[in-house]
This record gives structure tokens, sequence and C-alpha cells, in this order.
């Protein structure tokens, strides 16, 4: 069996250890190591590696510890070797890494920072997006442009129906609240009472699916032309239009 667990950590964040049958494991972005290493004892498991989405510290601030009590290996991008502590495997886009039976393709998707990239594992449904793509959001532009962060976002988009996002924090509710006051709708307004729900019990709106967010995330539809219509928007391109949002995003 094989398995995916999500793991609170901080404030807000999200790790995820991808587990298989031989107990073996991998973590994806462990800001902290404590809530990592409790899921590790406690599932028995043996950590062969740390994947970095990007290299900020609510990402990476696990990396040291994890490392020296496990002896595992950190991968991330090679844009980011020397921001990453501890790196060990450089990769970029358009390489693949393997664990066991399966294999991660590795995107670039620039703009949260210049070297974010995704690890998207076709055989598990899965990508693992940090802080770009959000359910029901994406990341600020700290180190990027709109127009950056718009193709980032398109090759996100581009990826099967099915794959389920693994993305680096719970902002969900938050991200429908926004998407509601700009462009409502009954679903989004249903979206939200479930997400509440969620919140109320503490469970994570985590994963989300690409073919949920091309219904419903307003940062994948910079490109709509009803909803380019319904901003005001028209003559305006999908570029300018993201950007607008994401600015409104900011200030919300």
């Amino acid at each position: 069996m094989t398995e995916i667990l999500i793991i609170k950590c901080l404030n807000d964040n999200y790790a995820y250890i991808y587990l298989n049958d031989k107990k073996e494991a991998f973590v994806v972005d462990p800001s902290e190591a404590s809530p990592v290493i409790d899921t590790l004892e406690k599932n028995d498991l043996q950590l062969k590696y740390i994947l970095n989405t990007h290299h900020h510290f609510d990402h990476i601030g696990g990396n040291y510890e994890l490392k020296e009590k496990y002896n595992c290996k950190i991968v991330g991008s090679k844009k980011d070797r020397e921001r990453i502590p501890g790196i060990d495997i450089e990769i970029s886009d358009g390489d693949y890494w393997s664990f066991k039976e399966h294999t991660a393709q590795i995107i670039e998707i620039p703009g949260h920072t210049s070297g974010h990239i995704a690890f998207f594992f076709k055989s598990l449904n899965a990508v693992f997006t940090g802080d770009t793509l959000f359910s029901l959001g994406c990341g600020r532009l700290f180190e990027g442009t709109p127009t950056m962060m718009w193709n980032s976002l398109k090759k996100l988009r581009a990826l099967p129906d099915q794959t389920k996002i693994y993305c680096g924090h719970e902002y969900t509710l938050s991200n429908g609240k926004f998407i509601n006051s700009i462009y409502p709708s009954e679903d989004m307004r249903l979206k939200i009472e479930s997400l509440v729900e969620l919140n109320e019990k503490n469970l994570p709106s985590i994963p989300s699916t690409i073919a949920d967010e091309k219904k419903m995330n307003i940062f994948l539809k910079a490109d709509d032309v009803s909803l380019i219509k319904n901003l005001g928007l028209q003559g305006k391109s999908p570029e300018e239009v993201f950007g607008y949002i994401r600015e409104l995003k900011d200030n919300f």
C-alpha cells in the first residue's frame, strides 16, 4: 500500500510524507522537523529523501535536523543550490526524479520565487506545487512577474484533470472568500460553506484536483472571456488580467 500523509506544520503550512509498502518514505517541504519526526516514528517509516519546491524558510526549516537524524538526501532546484540548505541532488525543468517505482517530472514554475519547481508524479496522480498553485489561489509574486506566474500556472493547468494538488498552505477558505468578493457564484457560496465546516473541524481542504481548480480557481481563468468581461477588462491580455487579480488579492 502507498499513501500520502498530510502533516500540519507551523501556523498554516503543510508538509507531505509519501510512503510505500516497504515503509520507505520521502517528505515534501518540511518547514519544521518535529511533526515530521512524530509521523515517521508513529508509522515506523524510513525517511530516504527530502523534496523542496523552493527555498523559503517555511518549506526548508526542517532540512538539517531531518538530514542529520535520518541520513536522507535533499532534492531541490539547481537554481536554488545556494539557498536550500544541505542540498544533495540538483534538478532542473524537464528532469525526472525516481523513488522506487514512481517517477516525478520536474516542472519549473517561477513567479513566487525564481527557482520554484513542482514535482508531478503521474503514477500517483499527484503534484506537489509548493506556493505556486493553491487550492482556489496562487502565491504572491516575490521574485517574478505576472507573466512568469501566469505561464507557470498554465503549465500546472495543463496536467491531467484527475491530478491531486498538494500545496504548501491551508489558504483555501480565505481564497474562496476573495473569489466570491469579485466574481460571486452559487458554486463558490456553497464551496465556502463546506470550507467553513472543514475549518471548524480542523480538517484540511487539501488535496484539491486540477479539474476542481480549472472550474473554481479565478487565477487559472485569466484567459476566460466571461471573467474578463465581468471584470471590465476587455482588450487586456491574460497576463494583464492575471496581474490585476493578483494585485486585488494582495490588498484583500
